[in-house]
């Protein structure tokens, strides 16, 4: 792994693949105390930080309102994920043990898009920036790229076939080899599922929105994809990357085989758990959004009686 400075001195060899060939063994306390500090992923998160809560400011500033709630999902919750994942023990073991990668895989693809969509950035961007940005980012927007892009069907296909073409090609070893890949990978989880969760969860404006019942049925569809991928880790008599991992020597923790069945059974239960939160997220959506209706509605028939009563109003004069 390229450019980490151990906390907690968690590994005890550099190895001839970029990772470590003796790393110690995996307990309670050197997942506490086995972090890592990758420099590019930390700068990225703190630039992202840092321009989301000025633009949060700035609104403050002028008098406008920005719920807090979408402050803590993007900052906290999406970006916060992102640290956890890209420094903790997840990315100090992430090339020795199969199941940490999947663990890491399943945070950055699954959980940190949905909180980062629901921080709502290009709603702030759009309401913060300066003229002629806020007219590229509304071009970009409405780009054909972008309807593209933000087409259900497509985004489905991606977010489905990409674990698979990694897990089951040669990938995913070249990602464990190559440190500049193996960090690429780290991007590729979030952008592929922010790909997936912007126009399904996300609250900003996009080129195309599919209404909520439809959404639930495109989650319905999509998400036990994961669950058959991790079945299918499971049920794999092949073992994935196993030369990288047999070449690492580890001689603690589960067999690689036992590794494989733990990643593939983490894969299988933490898509159930993720499907949930995807489900009770849209349910809460799409019940605000009938109450916003509702309420419109009854605004809108309000006038009509009003206009109603001011035109009979002389008549009974």
């Amino acid at each position: 792994m390229s450019g980490e400075v151990l906390l907690a001195g968690a590994w005890a060899g550099v190895g001839a693949h970029g990772g470590a060939d003796a790393a110690l063994e995996l307990t309670g306390w050197t997942a506490l105390t086995g972090w890592t500090f990758e420099w590019l992923p930390a700068l990225a998160v703190a630039v992202t930080a840092l321009g989301y809560l000025a633009g949060v400011r700035r609104l403050r500033r002028r008098g406008d309102r920005w719920p807090v709630g979408r402050t803590v999902s993007f900052v906290g919750l999406g970006l916060g994920g992102t640290v956890l994942a890209t420094q903790s023990f997840l990315a100090t073991y992430d090339t020795t043990l199969f199941w940490v990668h999947m663990a890491q895989h399943m945070l950055l693809a699954m959980l940190v898009p949905i909180f980062l969509a629901l921080g709502a950035p290009i709603t702030l961007a759009l309401r913060t920036l300066p003229a002629r940005p806020r007219r590229l980012l509304l071009a970009v927007l409405h780009s054909r790229v972008a309807a593209v892009l933000t087409f259900p069907l497509v985004t489905g296909l991606i977010f489905v076939l990409n674990p698979f073409v990694l897990y089951f090609t040669g990938l995913y070893q070249a990602t464990l080899e190559n440190p500049l890949l193996h960090d690429w990978n780290h991007v590729h989880f979030v952008v592929v599922g922010a790909l997936w969760y912007w126009p399904l969860l996300g609250i900003d404006p996009m080129p195309r929105r599919l209404p909520y019942g439809l959404r639930l049925l495109a989650a319905f569809a999509v998400l036990p994809f994961h669950a058959w991928l991790g079945v299918t880790v499971m049920a794999s008599s092949t073992l994935i990357a196993g030369e990288f991992y047999a070449d690492l020597g580890r001689s603690w923790g589960p067999s690689l085989a036992q590794d494989q069945q733990l990643a593939g059974g983490l894969l299988w239960s933490s898509g159930e758990l993720v499907g949930l939160v995807v489900f009770a997220v849209l349910l809460v959506q799409w019940m605000r959004h009938s109450e916003r209706e509702a309420v419109r509605e009854d605004r809108r028939l309000d006038r009509l009686e009003a206009q109603a009563a001011a035109r009979t109003r002389p008549l009974d004069g």
